[in-house]
């Protein structure tokens, strides 16, 4: 199957049926395309010109997953409503809100109509619509159960995405107090400590031992702030490297994700309902369970847990029962390994799988909902610690010089 073709941005000017000079910004695929949606418009094209967008612009037009969940679920309510593909997709490139998203759809409405099947045309009009979604769009069109397909497919990507929302949610509030917590202490070392230094001097009194710390931590940075910030900056720039790079360093991160107090046991029970959630669509759907392995292994967003699904694959290919495949990762919960074997052996996987989905989902939405609540404490010892153990060094001396004064 060819690659995703490119949307290109087309800046045109033309007249209108009223004879009023006008221009705009349009993406399509080929000018060609553009100018026929102009015409359509009544829009007397008297120059096109194909421009590099600016980063804003592209922000502003670019299609997303979400925009991709919404199509589904708009083509999974018209197709269900008998209304036939082609119209479907004209209604919705016709309307939708985002640039990019009706030259898409425009592009797959183009395909269609000449000939090509809709699972074709939608892996090369987008890389949004990878090959788990293409897959079960084949399988709907071959049986004839597309309307049954797109509504499994809407659901699996509204659940996937709330669940993903919950995670950045449960990571946000931790990021957020430590980046303050840091910036408030280095501002206090650069800016507050020196001035305590200052008429500490010119007291000339011996320091408590924990103050003379504080001041040099202080005097280092104040000295070498510059050389520490460009070293935090390039080791930064390196550590992104080498995660776009390097697998094995990818893979240890995801492993490390995984082992983060609280925060790595909701992204593993947010990637095991992924997991179950993506194998039960496609088992649902008719695909064979080696092939639905091999999708939701690219599904998991997980290193670790991808290679944990690949070596159940083959451990399954080779004639082992799932669940057994998957308890000799030791990565997945135990109560997930027994349900799946409840599944196997009575023989609804399927059903098993949703369940047990639907069990992790809501049991990330609770420990996120419960989040404040768990790592309030943490955060407040955090705060004191640091913030306070600043206070204190700065003030140790003041009293010290107040009783000897009294």
């Amino acid at each position: 199957m060819s690659q995703a073709s490119k949307v290109r941005y087309y800046h045109w000017r033309g007249v209108n049926p009223a004879g009023k000079k006008i221009s705009g910004l349009t993406l399509g695929f080929q000018e060609q395309e553009v100018r026929a949606r102009l015409s359509e418009q009544m829009i007397q094209v008297k120059k096109l010109k194909r421009r590099n967008p600016s980063t804003l612009s592209k922000l502003k037009n670019q299609m997303k997953a979400k925009d991709v969940t919404a199509i589904t679920r708009q083509l999974a309510t018209m197709i269900t409503a008998g209304v036939p593909v082609v119209q479907a997709l004209k209604l919705m490139s016709n309307s939708h809100h985002n640039a990019e998203a009706r030259a898409v759809l425009t592009q797959v409405t183009i395909q269609v109509e000449s000939g090509a099947s809709l699972a074709k045309a939608l892996k090369t009009s987008s890389p949004l619509f990878d090959n788990f979604y293409c897959d079960l769009v084949t399988t709907g069109e071959q049986t004839g159960h597309l309307e049954e397909i797109f509504q499994r497919l809407a659901t699996y990507r509204e659940k996937s995405e709330a669940t993903r929302q919950k995670v950045i949610k449960a990571m946000i509030y931790p990021t957020m107090v430590t980046l303050t917590t840091l910036v408030v202490t280095i501002l206090m070392l650069l800016f507050v400590i020196p001035q305590f230094t200052s008429t500490f001097n010119s007291f000339g009194a011996d320091l408590p031992w924990f103050t003379r710390q504080i001041i040099k931590a202080s005097d280092f940075m104040l000295d070498s702030g510059s050389l520490l910030a460009i070293t935090l900056s390039f080791s930064f720039l390196l550590i992104r490297y080498s995660y776009k790079r390097s697998q094995n360093f990818r893979l240890a991160v995801h492993r490390f994700n995984l082992k983060l107090p609280i925060i790595g046991n909701v992204l593993l029970k947010a990637t095991v309902a992924r997991f179950a959630r993506t194998l039960a669509t496609t088992f649902s759907a008719g695909i064979p369970l080696l092939n639905g392995l091999q999708s939701a292994s690219k599904t998991t967003g997980n290193l670790h847990i991808q290679q944990a699904v690949e070596d159940a694959y083959v451990s399954t290919a080779a004639g082992m029962p799932l669940h057994i495949a998957l308890r000799q990762s030791n990565v997945f919960p135990e109560l997930m390994l027994q349900m799946t074997m409840i599944g196997e052996e009575s023989g609804s996987l399927d059903d098993m799988l949703i369940k047990i989905a639907s069990l992790y989902e809501n049991d990330v939405d609770n420990t996120v909902d419960n989040l404040g609540k768990i790592i309030e404490p943490l955060i407040i010892i955090f705060l004191s610690i640091l913030i306070g153990g600043l206070l204190v060094a700065m003030y140790m001396p003041i009293f010290k010089l107040m009783s000897v004064i009294g």
